[in-house]
């Protein structure tokens, strides 16, 4: 039986659609169709029944996939495994986004460095669609993208970057211990959107406002928007991890935001099904390091705050 054939139905069932598998396997759609009446000649049984371009499982469908499923799976193993053994890695390649790359990587690189002193460590920058591109088409060994699913690879929690509301000194908003959205509506913002989920659920919240807020700036680049707050032209939301600093130094203050204390920015490491386990496993105890250096950050900023707590009541 031709492994393709499995991978062919295994994919067309996990998307639910002839088009999806098709371009994750980098293949037409008349080649998924064709190789799944050939994997049915082979059985001699119906596993999908078509209509048009819907489809549904038929009872031998049900029962044959997870066999398929497991099957495909003992394959990508066995052939990670012949590959890994037969040449050992002397690169290893990350993908990332903007912002891991600028707040994640220089932190937890160093760890994951002295696992393997020996491995030359070559990172790229990209999307987080590019990313998973790459990783599927052995492009990349492994990326830390927003959240992913996808039959062919792994993929664990990494990060969560909690969202806040960041103004500059001496901003009127600073006088209160919290604010609502609705205090938003004449406020000038800066507003950086990355794509993901959470940046739609603040859109939804400014829809419920009796007028639109005032976004003088919206721009797709976290850095240039932390820098337009601190020259005082707007206050935004951005992940706490791009901000430590300029806590720190009493140069951005977080406003709390009732209804808006839950967003976080999501970062998930991935890679293809078993390929360099090490690494990976690896590169997730990095998150240890990780979150001691932000809880020490945080306890500095925790000073910054009480003194400027101090000064309002004095």
């Amino acid at each position: 039986m031709n492994i393709e054939y499995l991978e062919a139905f295994v994919y067309v069932v996990h998307f639910n659609s002839f088009h999806k598998a098709a371009d994750a396997l980098y293949l037409s759609q008349p080649a998924i169709s064709h190789r799944i009446q050939m994997l049915e000649r082979e059985l001699m049984v119906h596993l999908l029944d078509r209509n048009g371009k819907q489809f549904t499982l038929t009872e031998k469908g049900k029962q044959f996939l997870p066999y398929a499923q497991k099957t495909l799976q003992s394959y990508q193993k066995g052939k990670e495994f012949i590959q890994t053994e037969a040449a050992p890695a002397t690169e290893i390649r990350i993908g990332c986004t903007e912002s891991v790359s600028n707040y994640i990587i220089p932190i937890i690189l160093p760890a994951f460095k002295q696992r393997f002193p020996s491995v030359r460590l070559r990172i790229v920058t990209g999307s987080s669609d590019d990313i998973t591109e790459k990783v599927l088409a052995k492009e990349l060994e492994m990326g830390l993208v927003r959240s992913v699913a996808h039959p062919a690879l792994d993929s664990s929690k990494f990060f969560e970057d909690p969202i806040k509301l960041y103004v500059y000194e001496g901003h009127p908003l600073l006088q209160q211990e919290s604010a609502t959205i609705k205090e938003l509506e004449k406020t000038p913002l800066v507003f950086y959107e990355c794509g993901s989920l959470n940046w739609i659920r603040i859109h939804r919240l400014f829809e419920s406002l009796d007028s639109p807020p005032r976004i003088d700036f919206h721009i797709d680049n976290m850095e240039a928007a932390k820098k337009l707050i601190l020259q005082k032209l707007g206050i935004g939301f951005l992940p706490t991890l791009c901000t430590h600093q300029e806590v720190n130094d009493g140069k951005l203050f977080p406003v709390e935001i009732a209804s808006l204390s839950k967003l976080s920015l999501s970062t998930n490491l991935i890679s293809r099904k078993s390929a360099c386990p090490e690494a990976f496993a690896a590169l997730l105890d990095t998150r240890k390091k990780l979150t001691q250096q932000l809880s020490a950050k945080e306890t500095g900023a925790g000073t910054v705050q009480t003194s400027l707590s101090a000064s309002r009541i004095g």
